[in-house]
């Protein structure tokens, strides 16, 4: 079923090559090969070189950068890019970390972004930051509890969490922090 925008689009379509003579896709083409990159360099070129009216002008560039756009990144693509290179040794924490997540609860939902991994149950209670090649950054919401040793204020940090574990080895992923993601998993 297509709404009335998906029909507008259509209609503009099937005018474009009526008004200009030329098709959607041979605008797309010749878009491309101007070589310009952002959206409003796009627009204007077309609307100066080629006097197309603002509508049918945006109307290309968006089909053009919606056709060469590659999509989202898989999550493992995403945790792949995390651990490249020279960040390849914190990958055993991460796993361990990972592990211990999982076994919070079958209600924990992982939402791989650009360069971390966000941990939400009812809503984000930690997320794990691959943050130099010898260090792993553990943040956790813990509202309401007092920072102390290594459990640092989050500060500007991660705005998404109150506090901030760093993690060097598998063996600082130990008991006391474990409680405290168990706490923050609690507390969401």
């Amino acid at each position: 079923m297509s709404t009335s925008s998906d029909q507008a689009i259509l209609n503009m379509s099937k005018n474009l090559q009526t008004k200009t003579g030329r098709t959607l896709d041979q605008w797309i083409a010749l878009v491309r090969a101007a070589g310009h990159e952002k959206h409003g360099e796009m627009v204007s070129w077309l609307k100066t070189k080629h006097a197309l009216t603002h509508g049918y002008a945006n109307l290309v560039v968006l089909k053009a950068r919606e056709q060469s756009s590659p999509g989202p990144a898989s999550s493992a693509d995403l945790i792949k890019s995390w651990f490249g290179g020279d960040k390849t040794a914190i990958r055993p924490l991460y796993n361990a970390v990972m592990v211990a997540v999982q076994e919070l609860g079958g209600d924990i939902e992982l939402a791989p972004k650009k360069t971390y991994m966000s941990v939400r149950r009812s809503k984000q209670f930690a997320c794990i930051h691959p943050s130099t090649k010898t260090r792993l950054d553990l943040g956790l919401q813990l509202k309401g509890v007092k920072p102390t040793g290594r459990l640092e204020p989050a500060g500007s940090w991660n705005g998404m969490v109150s506090h901030r574990v760093r993690l060097e080895t598998p063996a600082q992923f130990d008991r006391e922090v474990r409680q405290w993601l168990k706490a923050a998993y609690t507390a969401a």
